[in-house]
């Protein structure tokens, strides 16, 4: 084997362990029934007549899940490099936030948690994600029972870079034309599922397009993609695109980088201590 392609292998950063797979899928499964309990649950239950109160009961559940889900990886693996380069990474992308917020969807963060989790793996970019929207939520005001449903969803959506195809094998033009359209596709699934967890806040302001505990799930699907249609398909279309440019334009170069301080930082290679001599 090649030093070329023995260096591009040691560029996989963090490796997930038992426990931090069964965290994620834990985390991942209360998350799907978070976003999802409108369609989920039955029409007159329990949980449609607290349209209003389900969402605050559900932040407040990820916010503890999401927690575990980062210990339970930093425990199997993140060491003080990685805890590094998680915390400028993090703080990078919590800066690019507020560049385009409240313009058009223009967030260029996005393309940023893509290469990240590209080169640093699920585990890592789950992780990374959501901190890096905890951070910039705190740094734009944007804290809310909002908030962990978008620290859920960026971990998803950083996460599922770091599971493409290929880690070892695709460079050049065919890993960036990956890479975009993951992000474009992505954009919008970030967008529609952070539409889910807004969505039952609507009660009757717009009673066309608002979720009806009473309504059958066919009538709330409809209802639902008219809501994702007249309120934000300009923004998701529009975060798409910059994250496209931006992948395309600087990907190259921000990847290089990334699996340059990976591989310096060796963050897999074991800590050991040789007794002294004599």
């Amino acid at each position: 084997m090649s030093e070329n392609r023995r260096a591009e292998r040691q560029a996989r950063a963090i490796r997930l362990g038992p426990r931090s797979v069964a965290a994620l899928v834990l985390v991942s499964a209360v998350g799907v029934a978070a976003f999802g309990w409108p369609f989920l649950a039955p029409p007159g239950s329990q949980l449609t007549a607290h349209a209003q109160d389900a969402p605050w009961l559900f932040a407040g559940l990820l916010v503890l899940l999401v927690a575990v889900v980062a210990a339970t990886i930093s425990e199997s693996g993140l060491g003080p490099k990685a805890v590094a380069m998680l915390g400028v990474l993090a703080a990078t992308g919590a800066a690019l936030r507020p560049i385009g917020a409240g313009t058009a969807g223009l967030e260029p963060m996005f393309f940023l948690m893509v290469l990240s989790g590209r080169v640093l793996g699920p585990g890592f970019g789950f992780v990374l994600g959501s901190v890096t929207m905890f951070a910039s939520a705190l740094l734009t005001g944007g804290v809310g029972p909002w908030m962990p449903f978008q620290m859920l969803a960026m971990g998803w959506f950083t996460m599922g870079a770091g599971l493409l195809p290929g880690p070892d094998r695709l460079r050049g033009r065919t890993e960036l034309a990956l890479l975009a359209g993951y992000g474009f596709l992505a954009a919008f699934a970030y967008g529609t599922v952070m539409n889910m967890a807004g969505w039952p806040f609507m009660g009757g302001l717009a009673s066309g397009i608002a979720f009806a505990a009473d309504a059958p799930v066919t009538a709330n699907l409809a209802r639902f993609a008219a809501y994702c249609l007249t309120t934000s398909m300009g923004w998701d279309l529009g975060r798409a695109v910059v994250t496209v440019v931006l992948t395309l334009v600087l990907g190259p170069a921000v990847l290089r980088a990334l699996r340059r301080a990976t591989r310096r930082a060796a963050f897999e290679t074991a800590v050991t201590f040789e007794a002294p001599q004599g």
